[in-house]
């Protein structure tokens, strides 16, 4: 027969036991900048860009991702592996970035 204790024990460590909830972590694009320029995230977040100029813009990893911003307009991604890049927008690419991505 399992004490109540051990029960509560056994509880306590499979809550603790819990994966860390995934995050949304937003980039806001103004006047043609990126900002925050530096990001760090964990794979399972989502970056979220949210574009307040009037133009497109995209948020591109050359040889790897591209997110397309529309005007007015946010678009995501969800990062799926850890990873150190610089990304840049393919129409304007003056605007840079830098996301960092680790395991949870």
């Amino acid at each position: 027969m399992v004490s109540r204790r051990h029960l509560w024990v056994a509880l306590a460590l499979t809550m603790g036991a819990a994966p860390a909830k995934a995050e949304t972590i937003e980039v806001t694009i103004d006047k043609l900048v990126f900002s925050p320029a530096k990001i760090e995230a964990k794979v399972g977040d989502t970056i979220k860009w949210v574009n307040k100029d009037v133009f497109a813009h995209t948020a591109t990893v050359d040889g790897g991702w591209e997110v397309m911003i529309p005007p007015k307009k946010a678009a995501s991604l969800t990062v799926k592996k850890a990873v150190s890049v610089d990304y840049f927008c393919r129409f304007h690419p003056n605007m840079k970035g830098h996301l960092t991505v680790t395991s949870p």
